[in-house]
């Protein structure tokens, strides 16, 4: 796994940033600083054992989330360093009190140009520059003054404007990573029995299935949610293969799904719950005058990426949609029910927002029932649609027993009347052309995204070196 240890050569690892209490065979407690041999990686809770300053061990083994540990001596273990975030969620977090003006952070890009990006604060905005890395491998927001690596780039812009009257001051303040997103048991243990959970509150329902809130009551306890399949949708044998291969779909754009149920009626999908909510509630919950399209173009890009993983696994949605993509932490998207087509034919899906998938359906899965990644790009489409009019309903004077026609005759949405530029809607039509075969894959529709954000230039403006 990159960034972290091989434990066969170098078993020390680094715990850099957060306080906490585990569980599951023994407990391990620990603090800031600590250091820890990895015993054994299994999936995302991993058996370790404390060290003390000699290198030597420390009451008992138990269980440690993963993501709560970084190699010793590493980029990672850097209190600015918070790896894989997106713009918007640097900006979120950037935002909250305890940061001030000058506060930072450096994030892994997920940009081929470059690699790093360093996000400031700026009194009530976040500008964000790329780090740039030349042909010697020395970094640098200009090519005037390259730094051998990434700690003395950040030394001297703490002295060095990194804008006009900006430098840099102290790290932006982390928080506890959470655990809500990694599975309690190993992948192995996928089965478990429903004795374990218990469903305590209604969220939605479907034509045949019903989603709840729920508790896992086993050796970590948390909750989760819970969608309730009935039998008679499928059999056990298909519901046991299908979710089989859904289990290995494993993204930060994804719902985390963690368990199933196969014995007895209903089955179980037990996935993470993210109380935050869909993001058409929070799409419709957006003041106009509050709107920052930065950050709807980050929510963009988020589940282009999801959908682009999605793709290289040759998964099909069938219902992607502002509703299917739920928020947890500093506005990360996950995309929920991915995959669900695979077990249970369920075309019109329902949720608490009372939305149908019809109006999100390419024109030949509606007529012909060819679901493929392509009619998914044309709801990634519609998709971007709502994101850009915060939530509108698509083709509102249009019944659902005239679309097909209406599109056939070569009709689309009109363009957001704000916040949507020229190239973001061109970008949209492409998604919708007739021809699936011309719509672009989720791969380029990351990448033009990707390009329409912006980055501001520093007091020497970056040139090629």
């Amino acid at each position: 796994m990159a960034g972290y240890v091989d434990m066969s050569v170098k078993p020390q690892i680094y715990v850099s940033q957060w306080d906490f209490q585990g569980s599951s065979p023994q407990e391990i407690s620990f603090k800031t600083g600590d250091r820890f041999q990895v015993l054994e990686k299994s999936g995302d809770w991993w058996k370790a054992v404390k060290l003390d300053g000699h290198g030597c061990q420390v009451g008992k083994n138990g269980h440690v989330p993963y993501n709560y540990l970084v190699e010793e001596g590493t980029v990672e273990e850097q209190p600015w360093f918070f790896g894989e975030v997106s713009r918007n969620e640097a900006v979120s977090m950037l935002m909250k009190e305890g940061n001030q003006t000058g506060s930072f952070l450096v994030r892994i890009s997920g940009k081929k140009e470059f690699l790093y990006a360093l996000s400031v604060r700026a009194q009530d905005t976040v500008k964000h520059f790329r780090i740039m890395q030349n042909s010697k491998g020395k970094y640098y927001l200009n090519n005037v003054i390259p730094f051998p690596d990434l700690n003395h780039l950040i030394s001297a812009y703490h002295e060095k404007n990194v804008s006009q009257g900006l430098i840099l001051t102290t790290p932006c303040a982390k928080n506890e990573p959470v655990a809500y997103d990694l599975s309690p048991v190993p992948l192995d243990e996928w089965e478990r029995p429903k004795e374990e959970f218990t469903l305590t509150r209604k969220l939605g329902s479907g034509n045949f299935s019903d989603v709840y809130e729920g508790c896992w009551n086993g050796r970590v306890q948390i909750k989760v949610a819970i969608k309730t399949i009935k039998q008679g949708v499928t059999n056990t044998e298909i519901f046991i293969k299908e979710t089989a291969f859904l289990k290995t779909l494993r993204h930060r754009n994804l719902l985390s799904l963690y368990a199933i149920c196969s014995v007895g009626d209903p089955y179980y999908i037990v996935t993470e719950l993210l109380p935050k909510g869909d993001l058409l509630k929070y799409l419709r919950g957006i003041e106009e005058d509050e709107v920052k399209v930065d950050g709807l173009m980050d929510i963009a890009v988020q589940v282009a990426e999801g959908m682009r993983y999605l793709e290289s696994k040759k998964c099909i949605h069938r219902d992607l949609a502002a509703r299917n993509i739920l928020l947890s932490q500093n506005n990360i998207c996950k995309i929920a029910d991915f995959g669900m087509a695979r077990i249970i034919k369920d075309d019109y899906y329902v949720t608490m927002s009372k939305e149908i998938p019809f109006k999100w359906t390419a024109p030949e899965a509606i007529g012909f029932g060819r679901y493929t990644i392509k009619s998914d790009v044309w709801s990634f489409g519609i998709l971007l649609h709502e994101i850009m009019s915060l939530g509108m309903i698509p083709y509102p004077e249009i019944q659902n027993g005239k679309l097909l026609q209406f599109l056939k005759q070569g009709h689309r949405l009109q363009a957001p009347p704000r916040n949507c530029s020229k190239k973001l809607y061109d970008l949209m039509l492409d998604c919708w052309n007739e021809n699936p075969h011309k719509r672009p894959s989720f791969e380029e529709l990351k990448a033009k995204l990707e390009s329409l954000a912006n980055y501001d230039l520093t007091d020497a403006s970056p040139k090629q070196p």
